[in-house]
């Protein structure tokens, strides 16, 4: 098998694997949107589900530093 061969079997091997994650990567969205839309059913709030996923993602000395910073902008507009 020449090297042209090789690399373009290897070539299509990862497209074809990008290809199987993003189908998979699709299903797993919609199982998400899924359980939002169930929440939502039940009486909760996807926008403030979804801001407390974000926030439980970051460091918590990140979130305190951006809740501080959210605090100092609030006063200075008197949103406070």
């Amino acid at each position: 098998m020449s090297e042209g061969n090789i690399a373009a079997d290897q070539l299509r091997q990862y497209i074809e694997r990008i290809e199987r994650l993003e189908e998979e990567k699709k299903g797993v969205g919609d199982d998400i949107k899924d359980v939002y839309l169930e929440a939502k059913a039940t009486g909760y709030d996807g926008k403030i589900m979804r801001q407390i996923i974000r926030l439980r993602k970051m460091q918590p000395h990140d979130r305190q530093e951006m809740e501080a910073i959210l605090q100092t902008y609030l006063a200075a507009l008197g949103m406070e």
